[in-house]
């Protein structure tokens, strides 16, 4: 039996721009690779506490409440995390000028260089993983890029 030969013929499993599996897809891709780069960089936090030193990086000082409403948690959740957070001395808490009942919680110095660290191990990690693929799968990915960034920085509606 002989292939096939059309300008819409792709490799078995490729997407086209119009697959109505394609945000599925591109979903269960994402996040099982993100997790694979954790597990395999050995993660020494987890999740959501990586992800409030990122916030707390990019955004800080924060209240409690305005760190739980930017994690999407609810602050009880937040409070134990910071807790966690506090007792590996990641993260410094001070009092919030404009509200007594209310504290600032900023990154410690060891919280930056946790960041740094997991943002190295997780760098190389996945740096490893591209080598390993075929120049072509690479070539697709650096062009993705600009399309991801965007989808990332895009507005809710």
């Amino acid at each position: 039996m002989a292939a096939s030969s059309s300008a819409t013929t792709t490799e078995p499993g490729t997407p086209t721009i119009d697959d109505p599996m394609l945000p599925a897809r591109l979903r269960l891709a994402i996040g099982r690779l993100n997790r694979r780069i954790r597990v395999d960089s050995a993660a020494v936090l987890p999740p959501l506490q990586t992800s409030v030193l990122v916030t707390l990086e990019e955004h800080e000082p924060l209240r409690l409440s305005e760190l739980a409403r930017r994690e999407a948690v609810t602050p009880p959740t937040m409070s134990r995390v910071l807790a966690a957070l506090d007792d590996a001395g990641l993260l410094v808490r001070t009092p919030d000028p404009q509200d007594a009942r209310s504290a600032l919680v900023e990154l410690s110095p060891e919280g930056r260089a946790m960041i740094e660290q997991l943002r190295t191990e997780r760098t190389a990690v996945l740096a490893e993983r591209l080598e390993r693929l075929a120049p072509e799968h690479r070539e697709a990915l650096a062009a993705a890029v600009p399309a991801l960034e965007a989808l990332v920085t895009m507005p809710s509606d």
